[in-house]
């Protein structure tokens, strides 16, 4: 494809539907629709069709297929009852009986459809079995009253691609005349998942070429499509996988369908009861609980443009040597941004580590680099992985490891993964810093949560929130001294990792401090309705939308804007000599302390109007008051907090009007927030 027509190319995905998953397909068609997604290949299976209720189903999703792209079915699949085999995979007894089942669909759907792909990686076992045809003379004289009838009804004919890529087979579809009666042949590739693995990549170009020599003995005017290509995530990856899409989209074929739109579940049996490794589970552009992955924002943000400009912002960096940089993982999070900022600003060297899966720190780390340059390296590596620490840490002046999974919603949908960022995660960072030999130290952000729910803690229902029976308590906050007590998934990776870390200063003398979290708020920020919720209250207020609150709204914290928290890292790493193996609290203090009620009023009050609020029921975990005894840090470290809350929530506000508004679009409908 030229670059114009590359930058043109409608967008074309891959998606199979299993029947009867209604939800799955009309979400699938929202979520592709609104990425930009205008050609979409899916299967037609022979063999489901004889099933119970598939005449039903496929009169259902056919239409509503048809309706939102230009749609490309694959029919494949022998019902099991007619092949010679017994299984899907195998040759009808029958050949013509694929014509006629073809014939059929395209005079009950056809009206949908824009192409018609017949068969699906026919050199693979579990699509045919060439065991029972090893010339291939049954699928040829199949595919070939296939592709006449079809032809007949005015359709054109897409033939299926080998997979891996096989130019000796489409070779012979060439010597029995299938070749010449197709309008264009698929290529199927996999680099990065599976092709390059086994030795036998060398790329789109060369594969293609190949394909083409081919078709132009045999059928000069026949298209080339890359009709299935595709990375996966499972080594959480995410950034690979857009330059794999991005090296596709760039290819020099007709057009690509990317596989896949959506992970597949892993308790779902891909073929006929068969479980494959993790690899195939994990193709989508969004995971199996329909998250968008990196790719699928990008799409949604702006296409392969947008995608393409992402991938230039996250390049390697080709340095050789540092100048002491201070590695900041998570460094495009909010924190990490405001962090890494503070040390660019005075001419410092940064290292930022992150894997770019949480919307919008794409947006941050083009701040960044816009406004400070090469200073401003990243590495895009996830921390799950052992081998994640960038080229230079051996260099690094200090570590700030903020690389988290930060709520308490997602651990309890999903503790495992929740636990491998958290807790593995950073015994991997630990582990990496341990290996260069040097005394870096390591300074990690933990949460107010290693302290439980607090419910043992009296509680008088005032006025201004839920506050402390106990005056003293009242008076200066939840201390150090207050025994740890994890709860919810959360709650124990995260104190898991922080006992790590302290554990490290013990065990191997590593230079290394914690600091447990209160509500941190401010610019670079992108409130949801799992974290970051003060910034959330005013994006809904700003846009003029609800706010739904979990429990009365009385809740208490200690909020804490973000360069006073990025002070304290600073103040931290200044005495680390002398506080290693300390963790100390931060947070806003009582000075701070202000309820979600009380706070929503002071919203109300800058903006005008009151924001409309709605309450649901009280999350698991939640804590009625957390109000953080810094005492000692600042004894510590001689570090205090300097912006007052209602000064700190103004200033987030017209940040937020100048920057967030109007928002880029969020391909999933977010609501609720607690605290």
């Amino acid at each position: 494809m030229t670059d114009a027509a590359s930058q043109t190319a409608p967008l074309g995905f891959v998606e199979w539907f299993r029947m009867g998953d209604h939800a799955h397909a009309e979400t699938a068609i929202a979520m592709m629709r609104a990425a930009g997604v205008r050609r979409l290949r899916t299967q037609f299976s022979w063999a489901e069709y004889h099933m119970e209720g598939a005449e039903a189903w496929y009169d259902w999703l056919m239409p509503q297929l048809g309706d939102a792209f230009d749609l490309m079915p694959c029919f494949h699949y022998t019902p099991p009852s007619l092949s010679r085999t017994g299984r899907s995979s195998g040759a009808p007894h029958r050949l013509r009986d694929f014509a006629d089942f073809v014939d059929l669909i395209l005079t009950r759907h056809g009206r949908h459809f824009e192409a018609v792909e017949l068969w699906n990686e026919p050199n693979n076992l579990l699509d045919w079995d060439w065991r029972a045809d090893p010339d291939h003379c049954l699928y040829s004289e199949m595919m070939i009253d296939a592709a006449h009838w079809v032809r007949a009804r005015g359709f054109p004919v897409v033939l299926g691609g080998p997979s891996p890529f096989d130019p000796i087979w489409l070779d012979l579809m060439g010597q029995r005349g299938l070749l010449a009666l197709v309008n264009a042949v698929g290529v199927h590739g996999f680099p990065g998942t599976w092709d390059s693995e086994a030795g036998a990549w060398q790329g789109w170009e060369a594969q293609l070429a190949s394909a083409r020599d081919i078709l132009d003995r045999y059928n000069p005017k026949a298209g080339l499509w890359i009709t299935e290509a595709g990375y996966s995530t499972w080594a959480h990856d995410e950034m690979e996988q857009v330059r794999q899409y991005l090296a596709a989209h760039d290819a020099p074929a007709d057009r690509l369908y990317w596989y896949a739109w959506r992970d597949i579940a892993d308790e779902i049996a891909v073929q006929e009861g068969h479980w494959f490794d993790a690899r195939h589970y994990h193709m989508g552009a969004v995971d199996a609980a329909n998250r968008p992955k990196l790719l699928a924002r990008l799409l949604t943000e702006g296409g392969a443009a947008r995608a393409r400009h992402v991938a230039a912002l996250a390049a390697p960096s080709l340095r050789r040597t540092w100048a002491r940089p201070v590695v900041i993982t998570g460094g495009c999070g909010f924190i990490g941004t405001n962090l890494a900022e503070s040390f660019l600003a005075e001419g410092e060297e940064v290292l930022l580590l992150d894997n770019l899966c949480r919307p919008g720190v794409e947006q941050n780390l083009e701040w960044l680099r816009d406004t400070y340059g090469a200073r401003a390296a990243v590495h895009v590596a996830d921390i799950r992985h052992p081998r994640c620490a960038p080229a230079g840490l051996e260099e690094a002046r200090a570590v700030f490891h903020l690389a988290a999974q930060t709520a308490v919603t997602t651990s309890l949908a999903h503790p495992s993964g929740d636990f491998e960022v958290n807790a593995r995660g950073t015994v991997n960072l630990l582990e990496a810093v341990r290996a260069t030999g040097r005394r870096i130290p390591v300074i990690y952000a933990s949460t107010n949560k290693v302290y439980g729910d607090l419910e043992d803690v009296a509680l008088d229902h005032l006025a201004e929130g839920y506050l402390p029976a106990d005056p003293a308590l009242r008076a200066r906050g939840i201390g150090e001294d207050r025994p740890l007590d994890f709860h919810t998934p959360y709650g124990c990776s995260k104190g898991v990792a922080e006992q790590y870390v302290l554990d490290y200063a013990r065990s191997y003398g590593m230079q290394s401090a914690v600091l447990r979290m209160s509500c941190i708020y401010g610019p670079h920020q992108f409130g949801t309705e799992d974290q970051g919720w003060v910034a959330h209250f005013l994006l809904r207020a700003l846009a003029g939308e609800p706010i739904t609150l979990f429990g009365d709204g009385d809740q208490v914290r200690d909020i804490l804007h973000v360069s006073d928290a990025v002070a304290a890292y600073r103040a931290t790493l200044d005495r680390i000599d002398a506080i290693s193996g300390r963790a100390f609290n931060l947070g806003g203090g009582p000075e701070n302390a202000v309820s979600l009620n009380r706070l929503l009023a002071e919203i109300g009050r800058l903006q005008g109007v009151a924001p409309e609020i709605t309450h649901d029921r009280t999350r698991t975990g939640d804590q009625r008051y957390f109000v953080a005894d810094t005492r000692a840090l600042t004894e510590a470290t001689g570090w205090q907090p300097v912006v007052g809350w209602k000064d700190g929530v103004a200033s987030l506000r017209d940040w937020l009007a100048r920057h967030r508004l109007p928002q880029t679009p969020d391909i999933r409908t977010r609501r609720k927030v607690s605290a």
